[in-house]
């Protein structure tokens, strides 16, 4: 039988490449399920890895994608090394877009420039109300955050869903679930004239910046971590598990309201149904495979929004359906799991003992 048995010392080596060794597995799984389909694994793969990087607009295009995960991430990778588990972010983002949308849909014809930081202030200020919902009931009530986050999930989505369909509703937009277009002053700045890409980018690069300086060179990211992880330890150290808990999810919630507002003040420039993309749940594969490291996340992210990107042209060229996306991000995730497990336990074979001899240990 086989068994799996702890290693004395995991390699440190491996923990950084196992990303790599499982996205190569998952190419090479991806290969088998196009050809199961039916369909050129070449013309696969290219529209997965080469198509959106082959010209300035498909690059725009990318970072487009990887803005709002690697912001996400970054707020989970908070949450995650503080042993708090939000698995709430999407509706986090679905808030965060609807604050920053009903600032935006505040402005007119004679308002200036100052409303955009306002729009996504407010939109950084609705992902941190609704991840202090979270907060408040893991503080007061020991409440689940897994279960509480999630469950506001489909709360937000439902607020969403009421604003569009109702109070919010375009009068001009011919009965369509929608809010009416906001104002051109409300969007945020493009940094390329000609391409989508805006100060998004910015933010998020410097974002991961000021994570990793948190994080690796200042005493409150230190604290932010051992609160978390070992909380007898941090009061025995001076540091407050429960202030861990709260600055992990408001800015986690922070973080993902801020992609929420990038979102409907960027390229989608009002608020519909569709806001809710699934980002807040493929950001915590981005925060895994990124290793947690705001360094390892923009990467991923980057990898994810290729598989956003060429899931949509494997559909449109290929014929194969858009749920494609889904495949290869769980596989990502899946067989990262898998090579984390072996890179902390090796696989033994153990004899079963015989018949005779559990026999006589029984009689024994």
């Amino acid at each position: 039988m086989l068994k799996l048995e702890a290693r004395p010392q995991p390699s440190r080596h491996w923990a950084y490449a196992s990303p790599l060794l499982a996205l190569l597995i998952t190419v090479l799984i991806g290969v088998l399920l196009f050809e199961l389909l039916g369909k050129d694994p070449v013309r696969g793969l290219q529209a997965f890895f080469w198509e959106p990087i082959k010209s300035p607009y498909a690059l725009a295009e990318l970072t487009m994608k990887a803005t709002p995960l690697l912001l996400i991430a970054l707020g989970l990778a908070v949450c995650f090394r503080s042993n708090v588990w939000n698995i709430g972010a999407e509706g986090q983002f679905v808030i965060g877009a609807v604050a920053a949308g009903g600032v935006a849909l505040l402005a007119d014809k004679t308002t200036g420039p100052w409303i955009v930081p306002v729009v996504l202030l407010a939109g950084v200020l609705g992902g941190m109300a609704w991840a202090g919902i979270v907060a408040l009931l893991r503080d007061r009530f020991n409440a689940n955050e897994i279960l509480v986050s999630l469950m506001l999930v489909y709360v937000a989505v439902q607020v969403l869903s009421y604003l569009v369909f109702g109070p919010w509703k375009d009068p001009m937009g011919y009965n369509f679930p929608q809010t009416k277009m906001f104002e051109r002053v409300t969007q945020v700045p493009r940094l390329v004239q000609g391409l989508r890409m805006n100060i998004g980018v910015v933010i998020a690069l410097v974002g991961s910046a000021a994570l990793w300086l948190f994080l690796f060179r200042f005493r409150a990211g230190f604290a932010q971590q051992v609160g978390g992880l070992a909380p007898a330890a941090a009061r025995y150290a001076g540091f407050s598990s429960r202030r861990a808990l709260w600055v992990a999810l408001l800015v986690s919630g922070g973080c993902a309201g801020l992609a929420g507002a990038l979102e409907v003040a960027g390229p989608v420039g009002q608020l519909t149904p569709f806001v809710p993309l699934g980002y807040g749940f493929a950001a915590i594969i981005v925060a895994f495979v990124g290793r947690l490291h705001p360094v390892g996340m923009v990467f991923s992210a980057v990898l994810m929004s290729m598989f956003y990107i060429g899931g949509e042209l494997a559909q449109s060229r290929l014929g194969l359906p858009k749920s494609l996306t889904g495949v290869f991000q769980g596989l990502l995730l899946f067989v990262l799991l898998a090579c984390d497990t072996l890179i902390a336990y090796r696989v033994r074979w153990v004899s079963a003992p015989s018949a005779g001899a559990a026999v006589v240990k029984g009689g024994q």
